[in-house]
């Protein structure tokens, strides 16, 4: 099986620990932790659910099940629900990504290889060109694709029939996909950030397979600094597992998992040293707002992506950081968090409420 999904940027070396974007070499590591069944799957409560009456649905009937659209932050988990799909139905899975098919050729000749039952799953399916999505429609619907021979007026379309098969689709950006597109899946699982209890399942999960000596303090230690990502969490406990085995005897306490994280620069609400950056740029030299995203990003001196896909969204989920018609707004709780005078009229971020003033 071939993954040849690719990332919209590379974060530098300070700024990955905490990137919930998967990192080079990460995947075989993630493949390992990757659950195979849906029962195994932590988190996610009413998407398993829901997924498991449309499996099991098909499998009564015998027949494949509607294509499944799952949306959400990177790092929660859609290529292993993907997977688990392809493994309750005990079909083999074809992985691709949005940016591999470029033209409606790749596209064509992926499809006519799937036998029948099999799942197709293609990575951030927003990005997947126009000439591919089109053919897609048809695909999707009639299990058929028109292959066009020639060019110019002599150009002739050829029917051609592919097996009947399951797409999934995975997308971080689901307003990003076309109405034609997101209309042609039956069933579309909305993926949420994972409390801190469901993180520490993952993470005595992951200890067990990598055969990690944690306790369970060092597991919600760990899970209180993830960011409601499992991907950050496997990630904190292998560097937190490197730093016990070199400077300890090997077991991961509270003690141990705290000791670790602050040399790797994760702060008790799992802040890094560009989120505080950013929060100290904001206040310092801006006054605490209104900034646009490029002007912070070169007071940090990172790329405007980065501070915008890696650092606001958890600033914003955290209470610390508004986005308004203006630009960004530092709230009350970013002022506090780096130990600071609140000003008056600072605005009262609400941790994990509504970002009333989210605005493009």
């Amino acid at each position: 099986m071939d993954y040849d999904a690719v990332t919209e940027f590379e974060t530098d070396g300070d700024t990955e620990t905490l990137s919930a974007l998967p990192q080079t070499g990460e995947r075989e590591v993630e493949t390992t932790l990757r659950p195979r069944k849906l029962d195994e799957f932590v988190g996610q409560p009413r998407v398993r659910e829901q997924l498991e009456l449309v499996l099991e649905s098909a499998r009564r009937r015998g027949v494949p099940p509607d294509h499944v659209l799952l949306s959400g932050p990177p790092g929660l988990g859609k290529t292993s629900m993907a997977m688990i799909v392809a493994a309750e139905l005990n079909a083999a899975i074809r992985i691709t990504s949005g940016p591999a098919l470029e033209r409606a050729g790749d596209l064509a000749a992926m499809l006519s290889n799937l036998a029948p039952g099999d799942v197709l799953f293609i990575d951030e399916i927003h990005r997947i060109a126009r000439p591919a999505e089109e053919m897609l429609y048809l695909a999707m619907e009639d299990f058929r694709v028109d292959v066009v021979v020639g060019k110019g007026p002599g150009a002739t379309s050829i029917p051609l029939e592919i097996a009947p098969f399951t797409l999934v689709g995975a997308t971080t950006r689901s307003g990003s996909l076309t109405g034609p597109l997101r209309d042609r899946f039956g069933f579309t699982g909305q993926m949420e950030f994972y409390s801190d209890s469901e993180l520490e399942l993952v993470a005595r999960r992951a200890a067990t397979i990598l055969d990690i000596d944690i306790d369970r303090d060092g597991c919600a230690e760990i899970a209180r600094r993830s960011r409601g990502t499992p991907r950050i969490a496997n990630r904190l406990l292998r560097r937190v597992r490197d730093y016990a085995e070199v400077r300890a005897d090997g077991k991961v306490t509270r003690k141990i998992a705290r000791a670790a994280l602050e040399v790797y620069d994760v702060d008790e609400l799992g802040l890094d040293r560009l989120d505080r950056a950013v929060l100290t740029a904001l206040v310092r030299s801006f006054g605490g707002g209104p900034v646009g995203v490029s002007t912070l990003a070169v007071a940090v001196g990172e790329e405007p992506t980065t501070v915008e896909e890696v650092c606001e969204p958890y600033l914003v989920r955290a209470g610390m950081l508004a986005r308004t018609p203006r630009g960004r707004v530092a709230t009350a709780a970013a002022w506090e968090h780096l130990g600071l005078p609140v000003p008056a009229g600072a605005t009262r971020g609400e941790q994990g409420g509504p970002n009333l003033f989210d605005q493009d």
